[in-house]
Protein backbone atom coordinates (compact mmCIF):
# COMPACT_ATOMS: atom_id res chain seq x y z
CA UNK A 1 0.00 0.00 0.00
CA UNK A 2 1.71 3.21 -1.18
CA UNK A 3 1.46 6.61 0.51
CA UNK A 4 -0.31 8.01 -2.58
CA UNK A 5 -3.08 5.38 -2.27
CA UNK A 6 -3.47 5.99 1.48
CA UNK A 7 -3.74 9.75 0.91
CA UNK A 8 -6.35 9.27 -1.84
CA UNK A 9 -8.34 6.86 0.40
CA UNK A 10 -8.22 9.47 3.19
CA UNK A 11 -9.56 12.23 0.90
CA UNK A 12 -12.34 10.01 -0.49
CA UNK A 13 -13.48 8.81 2.96
CA UNK A 14 -13.48 12.36 4.35
CA UNK A 15 -15.44 13.70 1.35
CA UNK A 16 -18.10 10.95 1.52
CA UNK A 17 -18.43 10.19 5.26
CA UNK A 18 -16.69 12.89 7.33
CA UNK A 19 -13.72 13.08 9.70
CA UNK A 20 -14.48 10.29 12.22
CA UNK A 21 -15.09 7.60 9.58
CA UNK A 22 -12.00 8.85 7.70
CA UNK A 23 -9.85 8.55 10.86
CA UNK A 24 -11.00 4.96 11.57
CA UNK A 25 -10.75 3.90 7.89
CA UNK A 26 -7.23 5.28 7.35
CA UNK A 27 -6.07 3.76 10.66
CA UNK A 28 -7.25 0.30 9.50
CA UNK A 29 -5.64 0.80 6.07
CA UNK A 30 -2.30 1.64 7.71
CA UNK A 31 -2.30 -1.03 10.43
CA UNK A 32 -4.20 -3.98 8.90
CA UNK A 33 -6.83 -6.00 10.80
CA UNK A 34 -7.48 -4.98 14.43
CA UNK A 35 -10.09 -5.67 17.15
CA UNK A 36 -12.57 -3.01 18.24
CA UNK A 37 -10.96 -1.91 21.52
CA UNK A 38 -7.49 -1.62 19.96
CA UNK A 39 -8.94 0.65 17.24
CA UNK A 40 -10.61 2.85 19.89
CA UNK A 41 -7.40 2.99 21.98
CA UNK A 42 -5.04 3.74 19.05
CA UNK A 43 -7.25 6.41 17.45
CA UNK A 44 -8.26 7.89 20.85
CA UNK A 45 -11.88 7.88 19.77
CA UNK A 46 -14.87 7.02 22.05
CA UNK A 47 -16.01 3.40 21.66
CA UNK A 48 -19.56 4.28 20.53
CA UNK A 49 -18.18 6.53 17.77
CA UNK A 50 -15.83 3.75 16.60
CA UNK A 51 -18.80 1.35 16.48
CA UNK A 52 -20.87 3.79 14.41
CA UNK A 53 -17.94 4.44 12.03
CA UNK A 54 -17.38 0.69 11.57
CA UNK A 55 -21.12 0.21 10.94
CA UNK A 56 -20.96 2.81 8.14
CA UNK A 57 -17.83 1.24 6.63
CA UNK A 58 -19.28 -2.31 6.78
CA UNK A 59 -22.59 -1.10 5.30
CA UNK A 60 -20.68 0.28 2.29
CA UNK A 61 -18.45 -2.86 1.96
CA UNK A 62 -15.34 -0.82 2.82
CA UNK A 63 -14.48 -2.95 5.87
CA UNK A 64 -14.77 -6.71 6.41
CA UNK A 65 -14.64 -8.62 9.70
CA UNK A 66 -13.54 -12.12 10.69
CA UNK A 67 -13.67 -14.15 13.90
CA UNK A 68 -10.35 -15.60 15.10
CA UNK A 69 -9.91 -18.87 17.00
CA UNK A 70 -10.07 -17.19 20.40
CA UNK A 71 -13.40 -15.58 19.49
CA UNK A 72 -11.95 -12.10 18.89
CA UNK A 73 -13.54 -10.18 16.00
CA UNK A 74 -11.03 -8.25 13.89
CA UNK A 75 -11.87 -5.57 11.34
CA UNK A 76 -9.92 -5.04 8.11
CA UNK A 77 -10.21 -2.18 5.60
CA UNK A 78 -10.61 -2.91 1.88
CA UNK A 79 -8.38 -0.23 0.32
CA UNK A 80 -9.16 -1.26 -3.26
CA UNK A 81 -12.89 -0.91 -2.51
CA UNK A 82 -12.36 2.57 -1.03
CA UNK A 83 -10.62 3.66 -4.25
CA UNK A 84 -13.72 2.48 -6.21
CA UNK A 85 -15.63 5.47 -4.75
CA UNK A 86 -13.73 7.59 -7.26
CA UNK A 87 -15.64 5.73 -10.00
CA UNK A 88 -19.17 6.24 -8.60
CA UNK A 89 -20.13 8.91 -11.20
CA UNK A 90 -19.07 6.54 -13.99
CA UNK A 91 -21.15 3.66 -12.60
CA UNK A 92 -24.21 5.92 -12.36
CA UNK A 93 -23.72 7.32 -15.87
CA UNK A 94 -23.37 3.77 -17.29
CA UNK A 95 -26.66 2.75 -15.64
CA UNK A 96 -28.31 5.85 -17.13
CA UNK A 97 -26.95 5.01 -20.62
CA UNK A 98 -28.15 1.39 -20.47
CA UNK A 99 -31.38 1.66 -18.43
CA UNK A 100 -32.42 5.37 -18.65
CA UNK A 101 -33.18 7.58 -15.62
CA UNK A 102 -34.78 4.76 -13.62
CA UNK A 103 -31.65 2.57 -13.82
CA UNK A 104 -29.51 5.60 -12.97
CA UNK A 105 -31.45 6.33 -9.77
CA UNK A 106 -31.53 2.64 -8.70
CA UNK A 107 -27.72 2.37 -8.95
CA UNK A 108 -27.28 5.80 -7.32
CA UNK A 109 -29.44 4.79 -4.32
CA UNK A 110 -27.55 1.50 -3.89
CA UNK A 111 -24.17 3.28 -4.04
CA UNK A 112 -25.26 6.03 -1.63
CA UNK A 113 -26.76 3.60 0.91
CA UNK A 114 -24.43 0.61 0.45
CA UNK A 115 -27.14 -2.04 0.86
CA UNK A 116 -30.93 -1.76 0.48
CA UNK A 117 -33.95 -4.02 0.07
CA UNK A 118 -35.59 -4.07 -3.35
CA UNK A 119 -38.89 -2.67 -2.03
CA UNK A 120 -37.11 0.29 -0.36
CA UNK A 121 -35.16 1.06 -3.57
CA UNK A 122 -38.29 0.86 -5.74
CA UNK A 123 -40.30 3.20 -3.46
CA UNK A 124 -37.46 5.71 -3.09
CA UNK A 125 -36.74 5.82 -6.85
CA UNK A 126 -40.45 6.09 -7.74
CA UNK A 127 -40.78 9.04 -5.32
CA UNK A 128 -37.70 10.76 -6.77
CA UNK A 129 -38.92 10.31 -10.35
CA UNK A 130 -42.41 11.58 -9.42
CA UNK A 131 -40.79 14.73 -7.96
CA UNK A 132 -39.29 15.57 -11.37
CA UNK A 133 -42.52 14.93 -13.33
CA UNK A 134 -45.21 17.44 -14.22
CA UNK A 135 -48.13 17.91 -11.82
CA UNK A 136 -50.67 15.13 -12.13
CA UNK A 137 -48.13 12.56 -13.40
CA UNK A 138 -46.63 9.84 -11.20
CA UNK A 139 -44.16 6.97 -11.59
CA UNK A 140 -45.63 3.50 -11.10
CA UNK A 141 -43.79 1.06 -8.78
CA UNK A 142 -44.15 -1.68 -11.42
CA UNK A 143 -42.04 0.27 -13.96
CA UNK A 144 -39.22 0.79 -11.45
CA UNK A 145 -39.49 -2.84 -10.35
CA UNK A 146 -39.15 -4.04 -13.98
CA UNK A 147 -35.96 -1.98 -14.44
CA UNK A 148 -34.58 -3.45 -11.18
CA UNK A 149 -35.27 -6.97 -12.50
CA UNK A 150 -33.43 -6.15 -15.76
CA UNK A 151 -30.42 -4.86 -13.77
CA UNK A 152 -30.40 -8.11 -11.76
CA UNK A 153 -30.75 -10.25 -14.93
CA UNK A 154 -27.67 -8.58 -16.42
CA UNK A 155 -25.85 -8.89 -13.04
CA UNK A 156 -25.39 -5.13 -12.47
CA UNK A 157 -26.99 -5.55 -9.05
CA UNK A 158 -26.63 -8.58 -6.78
CA UNK A 159 -27.86 -9.90 -3.46
CA UNK A 160 -25.81 -9.43 -0.30
CA UNK A 161 -24.76 -12.48 1.75
CA UNK A 162 -27.22 -13.41 4.55
CA UNK A 163 -27.07 -15.07 7.96
CA UNK A 164 -27.99 -18.73 7.28
CA UNK A 165 -31.30 -19.83 8.79
CA UNK A 166 -30.91 -22.33 11.66
CA UNK A 167 -33.13 -25.40 11.41
CA UNK A 168 -33.23 -26.58 15.06
CA UNK A 169 -35.14 -24.60 17.67
CA UNK A 170 -32.21 -24.43 20.14
CA UNK A 171 -29.26 -22.93 18.21
CA UNK A 172 -27.05 -22.64 21.31
CA UNK A 173 -24.80 -19.64 22.10
CA UNK A 174 -24.57 -17.05 19.34
CA UNK A 175 -21.17 -16.58 17.67
CA UNK A 176 -19.32 -13.27 18.35
CA UNK A 177 -20.02 -12.20 14.74
CA UNK A 178 -22.47 -13.57 12.16
CA UNK A 179 -21.12 -15.74 9.36
CA UNK A 180 -22.73 -14.42 6.14
CA UNK A 181 -23.20 -16.82 3.24
CA UNK A 182 -24.98 -16.82 -0.12
CA UNK A 183 -25.64 -19.50 -2.69
CA UNK A 184 -24.20 -18.50 -6.07
CA UNK A 185 -27.48 -19.51 -7.78
CA UNK A 186 -29.43 -17.04 -5.63
CA UNK A 187 -27.13 -14.03 -6.16
CA UNK A 188 -29.29 -12.59 -8.94
CA UNK A 189 -32.64 -14.14 -7.96
CA UNK A 190 -35.22 -11.37 -7.59
CA UNK A 191 -37.91 -12.01 -4.93
CA UNK A 192 -41.49 -12.05 -6.25
CA UNK A 193 -43.01 -8.87 -4.87
CA UNK A 194 -46.42 -7.43 -5.63
CA UNK A 195 -45.47 -3.77 -5.28
CA UNK A 196 -48.62 -1.82 -6.10
CA UNK A 197 -48.60 1.94 -5.90
CA UNK A 198 -47.19 5.13 -7.33
CA UNK A 199 -44.45 7.55 -6.34
CA UNK A 200 -45.44 10.30 -3.90
CA UNK A 201 -44.45 13.95 -3.96
CA UNK A 202 -42.94 15.47 -0.85
CA UNK A 203 -45.36 17.70 1.02
CA UNK A 204 -44.44 20.63 3.21
CA UNK A 205 -43.12 19.64 6.64
CA UNK A 206 -46.34 20.72 8.41
CA UNK A 207 -48.71 18.59 6.32
CA UNK A 208 -48.90 14.95 5.35
CA UNK A 209 -50.00 13.45 2.03
CA UNK A 210 -53.70 13.95 2.85
CA UNK A 211 -53.19 17.65 3.55
CA UNK A 212 -53.89 17.31 7.31
CA UNK A 213 -51.65 19.19 9.74
CA UNK A 214 -49.23 17.11 11.80
CA UNK A 215 -51.16 17.67 15.04
CA UNK A 216 -54.28 15.98 13.60
CA UNK A 217 -52.52 12.81 12.48
CA UNK A 218 -53.52 9.67 14.43
CA UNK A 219 -50.54 8.24 16.34
CA UNK A 220 -51.06 4.59 15.41
CA UNK A 221 -50.37 5.21 11.70
CA UNK A 222 -46.62 5.60 12.32
CA UNK A 223 -46.27 2.76 14.83
CA UNK A 224 -48.25 0.18 12.86
CA UNK A 225 -45.84 -0.38 9.97
CA UNK A 226 -45.86 -3.88 8.50
CA UNK A 227 -42.51 -5.46 7.54
CA UNK A 228 -41.94 -5.52 3.77
CA UNK A 229 -42.27 -8.94 2.08
CA UNK A 230 -38.55 -8.93 1.11
CA UNK A 231 -37.37 -7.90 4.58
CA UNK A 232 -33.81 -9.18 5.14
CA UNK A 233 -32.98 -9.63 1.42
CA UNK A 234 -30.52 -6.82 0.72
CA UNK A 235 -29.05 -5.77 -2.62
CA UNK A 236 -25.84 -4.00 -3.64
CA UNK A 237 -24.27 -2.73 -6.88
CA UNK A 238 -22.04 -5.36 -8.53
CA UNK A 239 -18.94 -3.26 -9.28
CA UNK A 240 -17.09 -6.15 -10.99
CA UNK A 241 -19.89 -6.32 -13.57
CA UNK A 242 -19.54 -2.57 -14.24
CA UNK A 243 -15.77 -3.05 -14.64
CA UNK A 244 -16.44 -5.85 -17.13
CA UNK A 245 -18.65 -3.45 -19.10
CA UNK A 246 -15.96 -0.71 -19.06
CA UNK A 247 -13.34 -3.23 -20.24
CA UNK A 248 -15.60 -4.44 -23.06
CA UNK A 249 -16.27 -0.85 -24.18
CA UNK A 250 -12.52 -0.12 -24.23
CA UNK A 251 -11.85 -3.25 -26.35
CA UNK A 252 -14.66 -2.39 -28.81
CA UNK A 253 -13.37 1.19 -29.12
CA UNK A 254 -9.79 -0.06 -29.72
CA UNK A 255 -10.95 -2.46 -32.48
CA UNK A 256 -12.96 0.37 -34.13
CA UNK A 257 -9.87 2.61 -34.16
CA UNK A 258 -7.62 -0.21 -35.39
CA UNK A 259 -9.90 -1.58 -38.13
CA UNK A 260 -13.44 -0.35 -38.82
CA UNK A 261 -16.95 -0.09 -37.40
CA UNK A 262 -18.09 -3.51 -38.67
CA UNK A 263 -15.18 -5.27 -36.92
CA UNK A 264 -15.98 -3.48 -33.66
CA UNK A 265 -19.67 -4.50 -33.98
CA UNK A 266 -18.64 -8.17 -34.42
CA UNK A 267 -16.39 -7.95 -31.32
CA UNK A 268 -19.20 -6.17 -29.40
CA UNK A 269 -21.59 -9.03 -30.32
CA UNK A 270 -19.06 -11.64 -29.13
CA UNK A 271 -18.57 -9.80 -25.82
CA UNK A 272 -22.32 -9.38 -25.34
CA UNK A 273 -22.90 -13.12 -25.93
CA UNK A 274 -20.33 -14.09 -23.31
CA UNK A 275 -20.81 -11.28 -20.74
CA UNK A 276 -22.89 -13.43 -18.35
CA UNK A 277 -21.08 -16.75 -18.96
CA UNK A 278 -17.52 -15.35 -18.62
CA UNK A 279 -16.27 -14.24 -15.19
CA UNK A 280 -14.90 -10.69 -14.92
CA UNK A 281 -11.31 -11.92 -14.29
CA UNK A 282 -11.16 -14.67 -16.97
CA UNK A 283 -8.26 -14.41 -19.50
CA UNK A 284 -10.51 -15.55 -22.41
CA UNK A 285 -14.21 -15.42 -23.26
CA UNK A 286 -16.16 -18.65 -23.84
CA UNK A 287 -15.57 -20.10 -27.37
CA UNK A 288 -18.27 -19.00 -29.85
CA UNK A 289 -18.96 -20.54 -33.25
CA UNK A 290 -19.13 -18.45 -36.40
CA UNK A 291 -22.78 -19.54 -36.86
CA UNK A 292 -23.74 -18.38 -33.34
CA UNK A 293 -22.08 -14.99 -33.90
CA UNK A 294 -23.90 -14.61 -37.24
CA UNK A 295 -27.29 -15.30 -35.62
CA UNK A 296 -26.60 -12.88 -32.75
CA UNK A 297 -25.55 -9.87 -34.89
CA UNK A 298 -27.79 -6.80 -34.30
CA UNK A 299 -30.98 -6.55 -36.35
CA UNK A 300 -30.42 -4.40 -39.41
CA UNK A 301 -26.71 -5.24 -39.65
CA UNK A 302 -26.82 -6.65 -43.17
CA UNK A 303 -23.61 -8.59 -43.73
CA UNK A 304 -23.53 -12.07 -45.24
CA UNK A 305 -22.08 -15.14 -43.52
CA UNK A 306 -19.16 -15.12 -45.99
CA UNK A 307 -18.27 -11.50 -45.14
CA UNK A 308 -18.51 -12.29 -41.41
CA UNK A 309 -16.07 -15.22 -41.83
CA UNK A 310 -13.65 -12.91 -43.68
CA UNK A 311 -13.84 -10.35 -40.86
CA UNK A 312 -13.29 -13.03 -38.21
CA UNK A 313 -10.24 -14.34 -40.13
CA UNK A 314 -8.88 -10.76 -40.37
CA UNK A 315 -9.38 -10.24 -36.63
CA UNK A 316 -7.73 -13.59 -35.80
CA UNK A 317 -4.71 -12.80 -38.06
CA UNK A 318 -4.22 -9.29 -36.59
CA UNK A 319 -0.86 -8.91 -34.74
CA UNK A 320 -2.62 -7.54 -31.63
CA UNK A 321 -4.46 -10.89 -31.28
CA UNK A 322 -7.63 -9.47 -29.70
CA UNK A 323 -9.56 -12.36 -31.33
CA UNK A 324 -8.17 -15.91 -31.47
CA UNK A 325 -9.35 -19.08 -33.24
CA UNK A 326 -9.81 -22.03 -30.88
CA UNK A 327 -11.31 -24.69 -33.22
CA UNK A 328 -12.99 -25.43 -36.56
CA UNK A 329 -16.39 -26.80 -35.49
CA UNK A 330 -19.56 -24.79 -36.24
CA UNK A 331 -17.87 -22.80 -39.00
CA UNK A 332 -14.90 -22.00 -36.72
CA UNK A 333 -14.73 -21.36 -32.95
CA UNK A 334 -13.51 -17.94 -31.84
CA UNK A 335 -12.57 -16.41 -28.48
CA UNK A 336 -11.57 -12.91 -27.38
CA UNK A 337 -8.18 -12.87 -25.64
CA UNK A 338 -9.05 -10.46 -22.82
CA UNK A 339 -5.58 -10.54 -21.23
CA UNK A 340 -3.79 -9.63 -24.49
CA UNK A 341 -6.41 -6.94 -25.19
CA UNK A 342 -5.76 -5.35 -21.78
CA UNK A 343 -1.99 -5.62 -22.40
CA UNK A 344 -2.36 -3.78 -25.74
CA UNK A 345 -4.51 -1.06 -24.12
CA UNK A 346 -2.00 -0.60 -21.26
CA UNK A 347 0.90 -0.43 -23.76
CA UNK A 348 -0.96 2.17 -25.85
CA UNK A 349 -1.54 4.23 -22.67
CA UNK A 350 2.19 4.09 -21.81
CA UNK A 351 3.14 5.10 -25.37
CA UNK A 352 0.73 8.04 -25.20
CA UNK A 353 2.18 9.23 -21.87
CA UNK A 354 5.77 8.95 -23.20
CA UNK A 355 4.80 11.00 -26.28
CA UNK A 356 3.10 13.72 -24.21
CA UNK A 357 5.92 13.98 -21.66
CA UNK A 358 9.07 13.49 -23.73
CA UNK A 359 8.03 14.15 -27.35
CA UNK A 360 7.59 12.09 -30.53
CA UNK A 361 11.27 11.05 -30.81
CA UNK A 362 11.21 9.47 -27.34
CA UNK A 363 7.95 7.74 -28.29
CA UNK A 364 9.69 6.35 -31.40
CA UNK A 365 12.54 4.92 -29.25
CA UNK A 366 10.02 3.55 -26.71
CA UNK A 367 8.02 1.74 -29.45
CA UNK A 368 11.26 0.42 -30.99
CA UNK A 369 12.46 -1.09 -27.69
CA UNK A 370 8.97 -2.55 -27.12
CA UNK A 371 9.07 -4.18 -30.54
CA UNK A 372 12.66 -5.50 -30.37
CA UNK A 373 12.50 -6.48 -26.66
CA UNK A 374 16.24 -5.85 -25.91
CA UNK A 375 18.54 -3.29 -27.58
CA UNK A 376 21.96 -1.80 -26.92
CA UNK A 377 22.38 1.96 -27.07
CA UNK A 378 24.20 1.79 -30.44
CA UNK A 379 21.38 -0.34 -31.90
CA UNK A 380 18.78 2.18 -30.69
CA UNK A 381 20.67 5.00 -32.44
CA UNK A 382 20.87 3.03 -35.71
CA UNK A 383 17.29 1.69 -35.76
CA UNK A 384 15.64 4.95 -34.63
CA UNK A 385 17.90 7.05 -36.92
CA UNK A 386 18.55 9.57 -34.13
CA UNK A 387 22.00 11.14 -33.42
CA UNK A 388 24.01 9.42 -30.66
CA UNK A 389 23.96 12.34 -28.21
CA UNK A 390 20.19 12.86 -28.49
CA UNK A 391 19.43 9.10 -28.30
CA UNK A 392 21.59 8.76 -25.16
CA UNK A 393 19.87 11.74 -23.52
CA UNK A 394 16.37 10.40 -24.33
CA UNK A 395 17.18 6.86 -23.13
CA UNK A 396 18.54 8.19 -19.81
CA UNK A 397 15.46 10.41 -19.37
CA UNK A 398 13.11 7.44 -19.76
CA UNK A 399 15.37 5.27 -17.59
CA UNK A 400 15.35 7.85 -14.77
CA UNK A 401 11.53 8.05 -14.94
CA UNK A 402 11.25 4.20 -14.83
CA UNK A 403 9.61 3.90 -18.25
CA UNK A 404 12.59 1.72 -19.26
CA UNK A 405 14.94 -0.61 -17.44
CA UNK A 406 18.56 -1.61 -18.05
CA UNK A 407 19.62 -5.25 -18.12
CA UNK A 408 23.29 -6.19 -17.62
CA UNK A 409 24.64 -9.32 -19.34
CA UNK A 410 28.29 -9.86 -18.30
CA UNK A 411 30.75 -11.81 -20.51
CA UNK A 412 32.91 -12.63 -17.46
CA UNK A 413 32.05 -13.31 -13.80
CA UNK A 414 33.70 -10.11 -12.56
CA UNK A 415 31.01 -7.85 -14.16
CA UNK A 416 33.68 -5.52 -15.59
CA UNK A 417 31.90 -2.67 -17.51
CA UNK A 418 34.16 -3.13 -20.55
CA UNK A 419 33.12 -6.79 -20.78
CA UNK A 420 29.37 -6.34 -20.12
CA UNK A 421 26.43 -5.85 -22.50
CA UNK A 422 23.96 -3.15 -21.37
CA UNK A 423 20.55 -3.79 -22.91
CA UNK A 424 17.58 -1.43 -22.72
CA UNK A 425 14.18 -3.12 -22.25
CA UNK A 426 10.61 -2.13 -21.35
CA UNK A 427 8.97 -4.00 -18.48
CA UNK A 428 5.33 -3.12 -19.14
CA UNK A 429 4.11 -4.37 -15.74
CA UNK A 430 6.55 -2.26 -13.69
CA UNK A 431 6.01 0.77 -15.98
CA UNK A 432 2.22 0.37 -15.58
CA UNK A 433 2.59 0.22 -11.77
CA UNK A 434 4.77 3.33 -11.79
CA UNK A 435 2.21 5.21 -13.92
CA UNK A 436 -0.63 3.97 -11.69
CA UNK A 437 1.17 5.47 -8.67
CA UNK A 438 1.49 8.81 -10.51
CA UNK A 439 -2.24 8.67 -11.39
CA UNK A 440 -3.19 8.18 -7.70
CA UNK A 441 -1.08 11.22 -6.79
CA UNK A 442 -2.68 13.25 -9.61
CA UNK A 443 -6.24 12.43 -8.47
CA UNK A 444 -5.38 13.30 -4.85
CA UNK A 445 -3.99 16.66 -6.04
CA UNK A 446 -7.12 17.31 -8.12
CA UNK A 447 -9.43 16.58 -5.15
CA UNK A 448 -7.35 18.84 -2.86
CA UNK A 449 -7.45 21.63 -5.44
CA UNK A 450 -11.23 21.31 -5.82
CA UNK A 451 -11.70 21.42 -2.04
CA UNK A 452 -9.42 24.49 -1.82
CA UNK A 453 -11.38 26.32 -4.56
CA UNK A 454 -14.69 25.56 -2.80
CA UNK A 455 -13.35 26.57 0.64
CA UNK A 456 -11.96 29.87 -0.68
CA UNK A 457 -15.40 30.83 -2.05
CA UNK A 458 -17.47 29.31 0.75
CA UNK A 459 -19.12 32.59 1.79
CA UNK A 460 -20.12 33.41 -1.80
CA UNK A 461 -21.53 29.91 -2.40
CA UNK A 462 -23.62 30.10 0.79
CA UNK A 463 -24.97 33.52 -0.25
CA UNK A 464 -25.85 32.16 -3.72
CA UNK A 465 -27.70 29.19 -2.18
CA UNK A 466 -29.66 31.46 0.18
CA UNK A 467 -30.72 33.72 -2.71
CA UNK A 468 -31.79 30.72 -4.82
CA UNK A 469 -33.83 29.35 -1.89
CA UNK A 470 -35.59 32.71 -1.41
CA UNK A 471 -36.39 32.96 -5.15
CA UNK A 472 -37.75 29.39 -5.23
CA UNK A 473 -40.04 30.00 -2.22
CA UNK A 474 -41.25 33.33 -3.68
CA UNK A 475 -42.01 31.69 -7.04
CA UNK A 476 -44.07 29.04 -5.21
CA UNK A 477 -46.13 31.77 -3.53
CA UNK A 478 -46.64 33.56 -6.88
CA UNK A 479 -44.41 36.63 -6.40
CA UNK A 480 -44.21 39.30 -9.09
CA UNK A 481 -41.33 39.62 -11.54
CA UNK A 482 -40.10 42.91 -10.00
CA UNK A 483 -39.75 41.32 -6.57
CA UNK A 484 -37.79 38.38 -8.02
CA UNK A 485 -35.53 40.80 -9.92
CA UNK A 486 -34.84 42.69 -6.69
CA UNK A 487 -33.80 39.49 -4.89
CA UNK A 488 -31.55 38.42 -7.80
CA UNK A 489 -29.73 41.77 -7.60
CA UNK A 490 -28.54 40.86 -4.09
CA UNK A 491 -25.67 39.09 -5.90
CA UNK A 492 -23.56 41.79 -7.58
CA UNK A 493 -22.09 41.50 -11.11
CA UNK A 494 -18.47 40.84 -9.86
CA UNK A 495 -19.81 38.15 -7.48
CA UNK A 496 -21.78 36.53 -10.31
CA UNK A 497 -18.65 36.50 -12.46
CA UNK A 498 -16.66 34.98 -9.59
CA UNK A 499 -19.32 32.27 -9.20
CA UNK A 500 -19.19 31.42 -12.92
CA UNK A 501 -15.37 31.17 -12.78
CA UNK A 502 -15.62 28.88 -9.75
CA UNK A 503 -18.21 26.62 -11.42
CA UNK A 504 -16.09 26.43 -14.57
CA UNK A 505 -12.94 25.54 -12.58
CA UNK A 506 -14.72 22.92 -10.46
CA UNK A 507 -16.30 21.27 -13.54
CA UNK A 508 -12.84 21.16 -15.20
CA UNK A 509 -11.34 19.51 -12.11
CA UNK A 510 -14.23 16.99 -11.99
CA UNK A 511 -13.72 16.15 -15.68
CA UNK A 512 -9.97 15.69 -15.05
CA UNK A 513 -10.70 13.30 -12.15
CA UNK A 514 -12.91 11.15 -14.40
CA UNK A 515 -10.33 11.14 -17.22
CA UNK A 516 -7.48 10.13 -14.88
CA UNK A 517 -9.72 7.41 -13.43
CA UNK A 518 -10.19 5.96 -16.95
CA UNK A 519 -6.39 5.56 -17.15
CA UNK A 520 -6.34 4.09 -13.61
CA UNK A 521 -8.99 1.54 -14.62
CA UNK A 522 -7.03 0.32 -17.67
CA UNK A 523 -3.74 0.05 -15.76
CA UNK A 524 -5.38 -1.66 -12.74
CA UNK A 525 -7.17 -4.16 -15.00
CA UNK A 526 -3.89 -4.99 -16.76
CA UNK A 527 -1.86 -5.39 -13.54
CA UNK A 528 -4.56 -7.58 -11.91
CA UNK A 529 -4.88 -9.73 -15.05
CA UNK A 530 -1.07 -10.18 -15.24
CA UNK A 531 -0.74 -11.04 -11.53
CA UNK A 532 -3.43 -13.74 -11.83
CA UNK A 533 -1.59 -15.36 -14.75
CA UNK A 534 1.76 -15.50 -12.93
Amino acid sequence: MTQAEIKLCSLLLQEHFGEIVEKIGVHLIRTGSQPLRVIAHDTRTPLDQVKKALCVLIQHNLVIYQVHKRGVVEYEAQCSRVLRMLRYPRYIYTAKTLYSDTGELIVEELLLNGKMTMSAVVKKVADRLTETMEDGKTMDYVEVSNTFVRLADTHFVQRCPLVPATENSDPGPLPPAPNLVINEKDMYLVPKLSLIGKGKRRRSSDEDATGEPKAKRPKHTTDNKEPSPDDGIYWQANLDRFHQHFRDQAIVSAVANRMDQTSSEIVRTMLRMSEITTSSNAPFTQPLSSNEIFRSLPVGYNISKQVLDQYLTLLADDPLEFVGKSGDSGGGMYVINLHKALGSLATATLESVVQERFGSRCARIFRLVLQKKHLEQKQVEDFAMIPAKEAKDMLYKMLSENFMSLQEIPKTPDHAPSRTFYLYTVNILSAARMLLHKCYKSVANLIERRQFETKENKRLLEKSQRVEAIITSMQATGAEEDQLQEIEEMITAPERQQLETLKRNVSKLDACEIQVDETIFLLESYTESTMKRQ
